[in-house]
């Protein structure tokens, strides 16, 4: 079975690939990276000044050109994911599959549906390229080899759109770990109270190095922005994810349900059902107590 997919970084994850395609109008140090990943036979590299910044509407005609000949491509199911694969999928006439978290063969697939509260199997056209978003949440991250796949620089005859193009990149910056990639989260809900009483879960979260999450509700509560909410297009699966004030509704369920060790604190929540640990008590002696017994 022949395997396209797309790198969008360091942080690919361990979905059954042969070759890697990587976009850029500097291809080197990322396609050095995608070599390296188990399971990648070759790097497919595309060197173009529209590539300096990944823009769906630019980069979907070049992923449907280089996957003339291949039976499967594949994108994460991330917001920017989400954004270029259905583009591909219109562009080579088929239907996209969704949020892929179990490959049952080489055109069947589990996915969610309802936010989580079932799960589906879907089978794709074996006749048609299979596109898909795959859920990276679901598998362990790939393991880098000491091999390195060869790589193969690609000149794609296609015309680019001219209605898109980019401006400008504004984005929050952080000394702390990236949400969706970082290994320890602490989340806070509507429980804690208010935006000033926030603190005690960025404090804490400094304090072991962690990540910080925020659910819907506090959200709307205008306690924390809008990025540091895991179901909007963040599915995250951390090692150790710590949920204060949080009482567990299916959307955040179904979004920190890949984590590996689940703490909750309150008792009376859905979101203590399936918690590995629970702390019940007042957060704002909890999480002191906590902080001095890690020092």
């Amino acid at each position: 079975m022949s395997n396209l997919r797309r790198s969008f970084g360091p942080h690919v994850r361990s979905v059954a690939c042969q070759k890697a395609l990587v976009f850029g109008d500097s291809v080197d140090t990322i396609a050095a990276d995608a070599a390296k990943i188990e399971g990648v036979s070759k790097v497919l590299t595309v060197t173009r000044a529209e590539n300096a910044h990944p823009l769906a509407a630019v980069l979907a005609p070049q992923i449907a050109k280089a996957a003339d000949g291949y039976s499967h491509v594949f994108a994460p199911s991330t917001t920017f994911g989400k954004d270029v694969a259905p583009r591909v999928a219109a562009l080579l006439g088929v239907a996209q599959v969704s949020d892929v978290m179990s490959v049952e063969a080489s055109h069947t697939f589990k996915r969610p549906i309802y936010a989580g509260n079932a799960i589906i199997t879907v089978e794709a056209n074996a006749d048609h390229a299979v596109v898909a978003t795959i859920r990276t949440a679901s598998w362990p991250a790939a393991n880098s080899s000491s091999n390195s796949a060869p790589t193969e620089a690609m000149t794609l005859d296609v015309t680019l759109p001219t209605h898109t193009r980019f401006v400008e990149l504004k984005q929050g910056s952080s000394d702390r770990p990236d949400l969706q990639s970082a290994g320890k989260v602490v989340s806070g809900g509507r429980g804690v109270g208010s935006k000033e009483n926030f603190e005690i879960i960025y404090k804490f979260a400094d304090k072991i190095g962690a990540a910080v999450g925020a659910s819907r509700a506090a959200v709307d509560a205008g306690y924390v922005p809008n990025e540091m909410h895991g179901q909007t297009g963040k599915i995250i699966a951390p090692e150790l994810y710590i949920a204060i004030g949080i009482s567990g509704a299916v959307q955040h369920l179904t979004g920190i349900k890949d984590a590996g060790t689940i703490v909750a604190k309150d008792g009376e929540a859905p979101i203590f059902e399936i918690a590995d640990f629970g702390l019940v008590g007042d957060l704002f002696k909890i999480l002191p107590d906590l902080e001095q017994a890690l020092a």
